[in-house]
């Protein structure tokens, strides 16, 4: 993690990445109207939906390409707001806003759905979970693990990635001209991802981006901006893409978030961080993150009073 921000972690326990490869892959084929019933209100006004729930391929989007359903880890429902409440209150009770699960007509793939991928939400907690008391020993800084509490905004992605029909220069990477099917960015926190047997991923070091191998039966974790700017940069955040390659492909990111009221403002030696010269706390600065590197699924601003 100090020196290349990207490991591997195999033989995990329960976890099957095949079966989870076979219901991301039902539900994607499942009817359009079905899916845009679970769609989030940017794609459909009528859902309360913001951040959990479907998202189309937005045709035309430059450098992210993708169709995608969005899981978190609650099932209870969402806290209620009111329009006259804060921005930073409205953004809380989205950190924890309710799942919306398929209804497809088919019973036992609607039930299966929901229990494979709630399952594959908690094995990733885990493991992220122990991530973070991993960076906490190693820098001997035990308090550290207490800004991962309650973890609100984390989030499992199904992700869909087709191939291009056509291509633009919008769609090209600024860096070096590549044509992209995710934009190039550095994650948050911890980010536990799935590629199963698909290539395409490529992280930047030094001047050049180079292919990461597929996580097959396992996980690739990836260490976000937070953590190195938190950390005294002595935990490695690593810019990353997907290329455009010439076959559908599949993945499934999970984002390990802080707790939304966890001091980001303050690294572990005291010093403020980059974060901190802007925002306090966690759940303040996502506002301004998820936008930035989720522009197909939200809108411009989470909390926009006509989007409540």
């Amino acid at each position: 993690m100090r020196e290349f921000g990207f490991f591997y972690v195999t033989n995990i326990t329960n976890y099957d990445a095949a079966t989870e490869l076979k219901y991301l892959k039902q539900f994607f084929t499942l009817p359009t109207s079905t899916k845009m019933a679970l769609a989030v209100k940017k794609h459909e006004r009528n859902n309360k939906n913001i951040y959990r729930g479907y998202g189309p391929v937005v045709k035309n989007s430059g450098t992210q390409h993708k169709e995608m359903f969005n899981i978190g880890p609650h099932e209870g429902p969402t806290p209620s707001y009111q329009h006259t409440d804060s921005s930073l209150d409205k953004l809380r009770a989205i950190s924890r806003e309710q799942n919306v699960w398929p209804v497809s007509g088919d019973g036992e793939f609607d039930v299966e759905f929901k229990r494979v991928f709630r399952q594959g939400v908690q094995i990733r907690i885990a493991i992220a979970q122990g991530v973070i008391r991993s960076i906490a020993r190693s820098l001997k800084a035990e308090e550290f693990v207490s800004r991962f509490t309650d973890h609100e905004f984390s989030t499992l992605g199904l992700r869909r990635y087709p191939v291009r029909t056509r291509i633009n220069q919008n769609m090209k990477s600024e860096y070096d001209n590549v044509t992209l099917s995710e934009l190039e960015h550095e994650d948050s926190t911890v980010t536990i991802l799935t590629t199963f047997n698909c290539t395409g991923l490529q992280a930047l070091y030094g001047d050049k981006y180079i292919d990461v191998p597929p996580s097959n039966e396992g996980f690739i974790i990836n260490i976000g901006t937070i953590i190195e700017d938190i950390t005294d940069k002595k935990i490695k955040a690593v810019r990353h893409r997907v290329k455009q390659v010439d076959f559908e492909r599949h993945s499934i990111p999970f984002f390990f978030n802080p707790s939304f009221d966890a001091d980001i403002g303050t690294s572990i030696s005291g010093r403020l961080t980059a974060a901190g010269e802007k925002t306090k706390i966690f759940g303040e600065w996502m506002r301004e993150y998820l936008p930035s590197v989720e522009p197909s699924l939200l809108e411009d601003s989470l909390t926009k009073d006509s989007d409540l």
